[in-house]
């Protein structure tokens, strides 16, 4: 496994298409983990999360919080992200329509942020800690 990598090295990844999992924690110390759309910028992860959505409601309470991508097919590779939320004050509607046009297309996306008439939480997740892994050293072999 490759390791020491950075951001930059699985640029590609952190630009696919993929959901990615985030982790809060509930007030008993269990661990909520999530499928969430994304999107990187200017190294690290943002996440838009409706107003009363439970991931919010955690985040407000315990601002920990993790997110990993990956991929599912070889030759495997992800990250996992780890620190604190950050709640953004501004950009939250050019937020929801850049990751809905990411995910969606720009037709699909952009109807879809049209709609959404919710306020919500624009959370940005800085890492304190980070992990970068990759395998294609193993199936380069193969």
């Amino acid at each position: 496994m490759r390791r020491n990598l950075t951001p930059d090295d699985i640029k590609d990844l952190l630009d696919a298409r993929r959901c990615s999992t985030l982790a809060t924690y509930r007030k008993d110390g269990g661990v909520l983990l999530s499928p969430v759309w994304h999107e990187w910028v200017d190294g690290a992860f943002q996440v838009h999360v409706g107003a009363d959505d439970i991931k919010g409601r955690h985040l407000q309470r315990d601002k920990r919080v993790s997110l990993v991508l990956y991929d599912d097919t070889p030759p495997y590779r992800g990250i996992e992200v780890r620190g604190r939320a950050r709640f953004l004050a501004e950009g939250e509607r050019e937020a929801i329509r850049r990751i809905a046009v990411r995910y969606l297309g720009p037709v699909e996306g952009g109807a879809y942020a049209d709609k959404v008439d919710w306020a919500g939480i624009l959370i940005r997740i800085e890492a304190e800690n980070t992990r970068i892994w990759d395998f294609a050293d193993e199936y380069a072999t193969r």
